[in-house]
């Protein structure tokens, strides 16, 4: 079969008339149409190769050859049904929980993220015997009912918060309301969690857990200040709650210096229930809930069976074992640590070039934010969407995030390479000088428009010039942009 199978126009026409609009694309004004993939490179349809950094579900790469072996392998003996006696999922679970702390360890297995905070959602409340949860502030957990109820990114642009639902500020010491100068920032955020469980105690409600991402992505690409975590299980523990570690995106090695992210808040923090998903599988659909004896002991005694008819199964797990094989054999977690470290110095250099250039993040999930001035920390929104558009023409795919939409985030593949890096940092160099002119050059020719408006109205002093005044200033802003474009 041809790769191409429709000339691309059609491909477009044929997917707005078919698919749901709401399933957007990337770079929608002018989407790119990618027909194979290899590492961190993307190929459209006619062979040009983008660098990719921003697909984090492709954790070890793009159809990597061990990952293709060892699905095609399995698919070739047994592709079954889990009620089946197998050895593939438990050595799976076995490998898994190696990696984390020794409570937790019992399994499920389902084929989502979504699905595996639904079933965190139902673990907590049946352990606890309460309803009530406590999230962050523009977090996102999924796109199941019971997901968007707890996700403000969502549930605001639909119906409102639950009554159930309590919303704790993001502790983001860059816009939050307790900055990088607090004494200690961590206990600050950790006492408005606090805050919010004695007001819903003091209207009869209680906490059955706290969820939060272990580095909130959606929410700018956030690092919890020191001992935050510790503080928040402390005081959901009191309450009767649990903590849950939403670690769908930021897992298996991404931040590079530990296997998980909840893990950079120090030995001495342990979640009750942990969610895996996207880099899991590679691509491959495939998640999993972690979690303790004891909360599963509770979900296992109300009688009722938890099925889930692809979770599991011999050839999602054996996927599964072949990604930690290849993070292992190809040091994945070290090249984050030398590849994410070298990413951030050279951020951090733009950093002093550029004053757009606010905050940098983490190994390799890391969020550079753009301002439009480091005092009052405005987020650069439209230089931001700027900056992607001018990657896009360079060949790299890159994306925003955040509350304003203001941060450039980095979650490229893991085989991504020194090289990979200092080819964004130049590209990104060139555009945000390009950027930094513009503006230089708006100031001059306000300032003449200023100038020549005073003067205009001395001399005429009848004349309206609103007219002739909005004409020369977006000619001249016409002409300056295309200058500085081309350079």
């Amino acid at each position: 079969m041809a790769l191409e199978v429709f000339h691309k126009d059609e491909t477009l026409q044929m997917r707005r008339k078919l698919i749901g609009q709401s399933c957007r694309l990337f770079f929608s004004h002018d989407p790119v149409k990618i027909m194979r993939a290899r590492g961190q490179y993307l190929y459209d349809e006619n062979g040009m190769q983008y660098l990719d950094c921003i697909s984090n579900v492709q954790h070890v790469g793009h159809c990597h050859p061990s990952i293709t072996q060892a699905a095609a392998a399995q698919m070739d003996l047994l592709y079954s049904n889990t009620r089946f006696l197998h050895d593939n999922i438990v050595l799976y679970a076995n490998r898994l929980a190696a990696t984390l702390p020794k409570k937790l360890c019992v399994f499920y297995f389902v084929n989502s993220g979504s699905e595996a905070n639904d079933l965190a959602l139902r673990l907590a409340r049946q352990y606890t015997r309460h309803q009530d949860v406590i999230v962050l502030d523009y977090a996102y957990h999924g796109h199941l009912t019971s997901l968007i109820d707890i996700s403000p990114y969502k549930f605001r642009k639909l119906e409102g918060q639950k009554e159930w639902v309590h919303v704790a500020p993001l502790p983001d010491t860059y816009h939050g309301i307790y900055r990088e100068d607090h004494l200690d920032p961590g206990q600050a955020y950790a006492d408005t969690v606090k805050s919010l469980i004695e007001e819903a105690h003091k209207k009869g409600r209680k906490i059955s857990s706290f969820f939060a991402e272990s580095l909130p992505s959606v929410g700018g690409q956030i690092i919890f200040p020191t001992g935050y975590c510790k503080r928040v299980a402390e005081s959901v523990h009191e309450a009767g709650g649990v903590y849950v570690a939403d670690e769908i995106q930021t897992g298996f090695g991404r931040v590079g210096s530990h296997f998980w992210a909840f893990q950079l808040q120090g030995e001495d923090f342990c979640p009750d229930i942990v969610t895996v998903g996207k880099p899991m599988g590679n691509g491959h659909p495939i998640a999993c809930v972690a979690t303790t004896e004891e909360i599963a002991d509770a979900f296992t005694a109300n009688g009722v069976e938890y099925f889930n008819t692809f979770g599991g199964n011999p050839v999602s797990c054996a996927i599964g074992l072949a990604v930690l094989d290849v993070i292992e054999k190809e040091d994945l977690r070290g090249n984050a640590v030398r590849v994410g470290g070298h990413l951030i110095q050279l951020l951090l250099q733009l950093q002093t070039k550029h004053p757009l250039v606010g905050d940098v993040g983490v190994g390799l999930f890391i969020g550079m934010e753009l301002v439009k001035d480091r005092v009052s920390r405005k987020p650069a929104t439209e230089e931001a969407a700027h900056l992607v558009r001018r990657l896009k023409e360079e060949r790299i795919v890159i994306s925003t995030d955040g509350p304003w939409d203001s941060v450039i985030k980095f979650k490229p593949p893991m085989c991504f390479s020194i090289e990979d890096a200092e080819r964004v940092s130049t590209c990104i160099d060139q555009i945000l000088g390009g950027c930094t002119l513009l503006v230089k050059h708006t100031k001059s020719r306000m300032r003449s428009l200023l100038m020549w408006q005073r003067r205009f109205k001395e001399l005429f002093p009848f004349w309206n010039i609103v007219f002739i005044e909005q004409q020369w200033r977006n000619t001249q802003l016409k002409r300056i942009k295309k200058q500085t474009l081309s350079q």
